[in-house]
C-alpha cells in the first residue's frame, strides 16, 4: 500500500457494490477516516484501502497492463468502464478476459471481422476471441507448435459461446471445402453440442442441463 495522506484517492470495499471511491479526509496511524463518493464517511485500517488512479481514462484502457495498479477495485472499475461502452473484451497480456453482454452483439462476429482479424498483429486492433485464435493458429502454422487455448469461467459466464467463437474463427482459417454439402466450419461448429455435453449443470445463471 502507498503512504497515504489527506487528499489521497483511493478504494474502499463495499458490501453492496464491492468497492466504491472515495477520498482520504483524516489520518490517525493506521485508522483512514475516508469521504465515499456516495456521501458517507468511513473509517477503515490502511491496510484495507487501494489507491485509485486519477488519471486513469474514464473509457478504460484495451490492456490492463497499462493500469498504473493491477488490484482488483482497478481491474473492476476497468472492466465496466469499457463495458458501459459496449467494449465486453479487454485484454491483460496476452489472456482476453470477456463480460456476458447477455445480448446478441452479431456485428462482432460476421465474416468481415474474421477477415480484419487474419495476419493482424496481436494487440493491433481491439481484444476479441479471433485475435487470440489467430495468434495461435500462426505459431501452429508458422512455428510447428502444437497450441492450446482455455477458456476458463464460473458457469453461465459465456465459456461455451467463446469457445465456438474460437472454433468458428479456426475453422474459417482451416478451410472452407464442401463435404457432403457443408463446409469444413459448419461440420466444426456442429460437434460442439457433443463438447458441451460434458459437464453441463443446471445454476441459478443458466439452465443448461441435458
Amino acid at each position: 500500500m502507498t503512504s497515504l495522506a489527506v487528499g489521497s484517492l483511493v478504494w474502499v470495499e463495499d458490501p453492496d457494490i464491492a468497492w466504491i471511491d472515495g477520498e482520504v479526509v483524516q489520518v490517525n496511524g493506521e485508522d483512514i477516516k475516508v469521504l465515499c463518493t456516495s456521501g458517507k464517511t468511513v473509517v477503515v485500517k490502511a491496510s484495507n484501502l487501494y489507491p485509485k488512479d486519477a488519471e486513469a481514462p474514464p473509457c478504460g484502457v484495451d490492456d490492463m497492463t497499462k493500469l498504473a495498479y493491477l488490484h482488483e477495485p482497478g481491474v473492476l472499475q476497468n472492466l465496466r468502464s469499457r463495458y458501459d461502452m459496449n467494449e465486453i473484451y479487454t485484454y491483460t497480456g496476452n489472456i482476453l478476459i470477456a463480460v456476458n453482454p447477455f445480448r446478441k452483439l452479431p456485428h462482432l462476429y460476421d465474416s468481415h471481422m474474421m477477415a480484419q482479424y487474419k495476419g493482424a498483429a496481436f494487440g493491433e486492433l481491439s481484444p476479441h476471441p479471433f485475435a487470440v485464435a489467430d495468434a495461435a493458429y500462426r505459431i501452429m502454422i508458422n512455428e510447428g507448435i502444437s497450441q492450446s487455448i482455455l477458456v476458463s469461467g464460473e458457469s453461465g459466464a459465456g465459456k461455451t459461446e467463446s469457445t465456438k467463437l474460437l472454433m468458428q474463427y479456426l475453422a474459417y482459417m482451416g478451410g472452407r471445402a464442401a463435404a457432403e454439402g457443408r463446409t469444413v466450419e459448419q461440420q466444426v461448429l456442429e460437434s460442439n453440442p457433443v463438447l458441451e455435453a460434458f459437464g453441463n449443470a443446471k445454476t441459478v445463471r443458466n439452465n443448461n442441463s441435458r
